[in-house]
């Protein structure tokens, strides 16, 4: 820019002094091209025509000014020149002859040498050829080695050698084309040796898949004997406990400390897997082996999870399990030992995909089974599934979750089971008192329940108050405690007693129970049955303590913690109302069957003409059924229920006595008939007072006896043969003799009362004969009545 400005001031100042800064310039080397090109572009280049005219005139002076200066020393050395060309000439002449002379002298040595020179091009090239050579069969024998190593499989070393061939092509191998040639098959022989190695990965995911069942079974083989040992335990400790309670036997136990290990008993191979991982690892390609290795695995896995429709799940469920166990220990064991061929991630994922799917198999089987036992099987082999997995680090709380799920299926299904063995146990029962005949046989039936009475071993043969259903079902109970101890132990609570007790009362209610009440209404029962069926439920409820602590020694609760009052079962209150319910069933059987013997307004004669000692027809029976049913009853109920049966069945013909009196269909009757009824009355009375003390039961209930339960009768029959009925109405009186009958009662039947027979000189010897005071007595008295009325 400074140029410009100053070339600009140059032109404007006139044509002398742009000629002498133009030279200026060129004079000192500066670049004249900006100013060359400013004149073109402001389309003057006249001016810079003209100043290197200038410029060129100037220089020309200059060279002729130098000339004229410097001609004589010019002068002086163009002679100089001449005469050293002359020499240059003459020296020339001499060295062409020496040249001749030395090339004559020296062409045989040249011959020589050249022959020599050739000798020593032959020997170099012989040298370096054999150096070539030493190096080809170098790489040779290294490509002969790697491919024995190929054929015998050792892929490794194959590798190992390949290295080495490599880095003899990148080094020592001049031949080009040996070294193309290598170059092109080693990439075919890694291509060729990473196929070989995917075909004994193949090969080992076949037969670890084929082994996966054995490995599974023998893992879950292992984890059986573990639970064993530890149940094994666990009653150890809980004998030792409640001896110590007892204050019986040593207080120590001891515990086997011997341990599986496991590797050595779940032997599989995975060194084709380890081989195939590191000889990858060489090729440089163990990520793309690490996917290879998953990819296929998880397809093995899914295709195991998959559960043919060909077989049933119940028949299948083992099998499935124990390859679905087998895989996830292999992988555990890979996850473990390759260093790295299976991520910790891959291997959950695996796992979540395995738990899912089962989980879903689960729920659906469950939904459709409808057997007890084959969910309690499946559960305890999942259950046993499990803890296999568990050990080996797999979550498995989502299978507890399936399994806490079904419990109210399994339970259902149970009870429903139970139920049906009941119904059969109930159906099949005689009702007969069992006669034991053998010690074993009571140890069997009596003692395995608690249903003795006592501790003193009867003599034999032994006729239990219970008939066969009581230790049947006894059985059945106990197997269904069992059944729902098995299936809640090992899940997700550990302290199940609460839950066992749950459906134990669940059980004892609403199927046993139940089908008690359903067999005392059934309506075509008869009395013996009943009282056996009453006696029985005895025996139950005092199985119940029994039962509550066997659920208790299952779950591994100390028996002392169950003998509380509030730990007693419900059922045991249920079970005691059903008794009442069975007694009821037994009072109105037997009070029907007296009331078809007690039809006295058509069986008795109320207007005889004469008495009779021997009492009614009726009475005879009835004294032959009460006999019938009494005799077993002390054989089979306890005193109490003796005793209420008893004084129901007395009290009952007491009433049907009274209720004859005031039936409508008995219009009059005489003194007569109500002597006989009084002599079957007598017949009644000392028959109940013979039973009542051949029953032991006055010590119990001395006050009350069944001649008691007669009263009402008794003390109808009395006043209306009383010689001054009238005193009835003597408060002091009724309440010592007569405070059974009710006053209407008495007013009714009165009405129907004549104190004579009605027989014709009977009637005649009435109207006539003068009225006794009996008679008047008893008028006075129903007039009372009526006037009270």
């Amino acid at each position: 820019m400074d140029v410009k400005t100053k070339r600009r001031g140059v032109i404007e100042n006139g044509n002398g002094g742009e000629d002498k800064v133009m030279a200026n310039l060129i004079a000192n080397g500066d670049d004249v091209g900006p100013l060359v090109r400013l004149s073109f572009e402001m389309g003057r280049p006249e001016g810079l025509l003209h100043q290197l005219t200038y410029v060129v005139k100037q220089k020309e002076a200059e060279i002729e000014e130098m000339c004229k200066t410097h001609y004589d020393e010019f002068i002086l050395a163009v002679d100089e020149l001449r005469g050293v060309l002359v020499d240059a000439e003459k020296l020339k002449s001499e060295l062409q002859s020496d040249n001749f002379k030395l090339q004559q002298v020296g062409s045989t040595l040249l011959a020589k040498l050249e022959g020599l020179l050739e000798l020593y091009s032959i020997r170099k090239n012989i040298t370096e050829a054999i150096e070539v050579s030493k190096s080809c069969i170098q790489v040779l024998e290294l490509c002969v080695k790697c491919n024995s190593h190929i054929s015998e499989g050792q892929f490794y070393s194959a590798l190992k050698t390949l290295d080495l061939i490599e880095k003899s092509c990148t080094q020592n191998i001049p031949a080009k084309t040996l070294k193309e040639v290598i170059e092109k098959r080693i990439p075919v022989i890694k291509l060729h040796i990473e196929k070989k190695m995917c075909i004994q990965v193949n090969e080992w995911m076949v037969d670890i898949r084929s082994s996966a069942k054995n490995i599974g079974e023998t893992a879950i083989g292992l984890a059986v004997t573990v639970r064993q040992k530890d149940q094994e335990m666990l009653e150890q400790q809980r004998k030792v406990e409640e001896q110590s309670i007892s204050g019986l036997g040593d207080l120590g136990y001891s515990l086997d400390a011997e341990e599986v290990e496991e590797d050595s008993v779940l032997q599989f191979d995975l060194t084709p897997l380890y081989r195939a991982y590191h000889i990858h690892d060489c090729l440089g390609i163990l990520n793309k082996f690490r996917e290879y290795y998953y990819t296929n695995r998880l397809l093995q896995l899914n295709s195991d999870l998959e559960i043919t429709s060909a077989q049933p799940f119940v028949e299948s469920y083992q099998t499935y399990f124990a390859q679905i166990a087998g895989f996830f220990i292999v992988e555990d064991r890979v996850l473990r030992t390759t260093g790295g061929l299976l991520e910790a991630d891959q291997a959950e994922t695996m796992w979540q995909t395995a738990v899912a799917k089962m989980t879903s198999l689960l729920e659906e089987q469950f939904s459709c089974m409808e057997s007890a036992p084959h969910l309690l099987l499946v559960k305890d082999y999942v259950t046993l599934f499990g803890s296999t997995l568990r050990h080996y680090g797999y979550e498995i709380s989502t299978f507890l979750d399936v399994l806490d799920s079904s419990c109210d299926k399994y339970h259902m299904l149970l009870l429903e089971e139970c139920r049906q063995q009941t119904v059969d146990v109930f159906g099949n029962d005689p009702y007969d008192q069992m006669e034991i005949k053998k010690e074993t046989d009571y140890e069997n039936i009596v003692l395995s329940f608690n249903l003795q009475t006592s501790d003193i071993m009867p003599e034999f043969p032994y006729i239990a108050p219970f008939s066969s259903m009581v230790p049947d079902t006894c059985r059945i109970v106990r197997s269904f405690i069992k059944g729902s101890v098995d299936f809640l132990s090992y899940g997700i609570q550990v302290n199940f007693f609460e839950v066992v007790k749950k459906y134990l009362d669940k059980f004892l209610i609403d199927v046993l129970n139940v089908t008690l009440l359903e067999k005392i209404n059934s309506g075509n029962i008869t009395v013996p049955q009943l009282m056996q069926i009453a006696a029985n439920i005895t025996v139950l409820e005092r199985a119940c303590d029994f039962f509550l602590r066997h659920a208790a020694q299952l779950c591994g609760i100390p028996v002392r913690s169950v003998g509380r009052p509030q730990a007693t079962l419900t059922a045991k209150v249920v079970l005691k109302t059903s008794r009442e319910a069975a007694f009821i069933a037994l009072q109105s059987l037997v009070n029907t069957k007296i009331s078809e013997f007690m039809n006295l307004s058509d069986s008795v004669n109320w207007t005889p003409e004469e008495t009779n000692e021997n009492g009614n027809d009726y009475i005879h029976e009835v004294i032959i059924y009460l006999d019938s049913f009494m005799s077993p009853a002390q054989q089979i109920l306890p005193l109490d229920s003796v005793y209420r049966v008893g004084s129901g069945a007395f009290e009952h013909i007491s009433n049907s006595i009274v209720a004859a009196f005031s039936s409508d269909s008995v219009k009059r009757f005489n003194v007569n008939a109500v002597i006989n009824i009084e002599y079957d009355l007598q017949i009644i009375e000392n028959f109940a007072e013979e039973r009542f003390y051949s029953a032991g039961l006055g010590e119990m209930y001395n006050e009350v006896s069944f001649k008691n339960c007669l009263v009402e009768a008794r003390q109808l029959v009395n006043l209306l043969l009383s010689s001054q009925p009238e005193s009835f109405l003597n408060p002091d009186i009724w309440e010592k003799n007569y405070y059974a009958l009710e006053i209407k009662k008495v007013a009714a039947i009165l009405d129907k009362f004549k104190d004579s027979p009605d027989g014709i000189f009977g009637s005649l010897a009435n109207k006539n004969a003068k009225q006794s005071a009996r008679k008047k007595s008893m008028d006075v008295l129903k007039k009372r009545l009526k006037d009270f009325s």
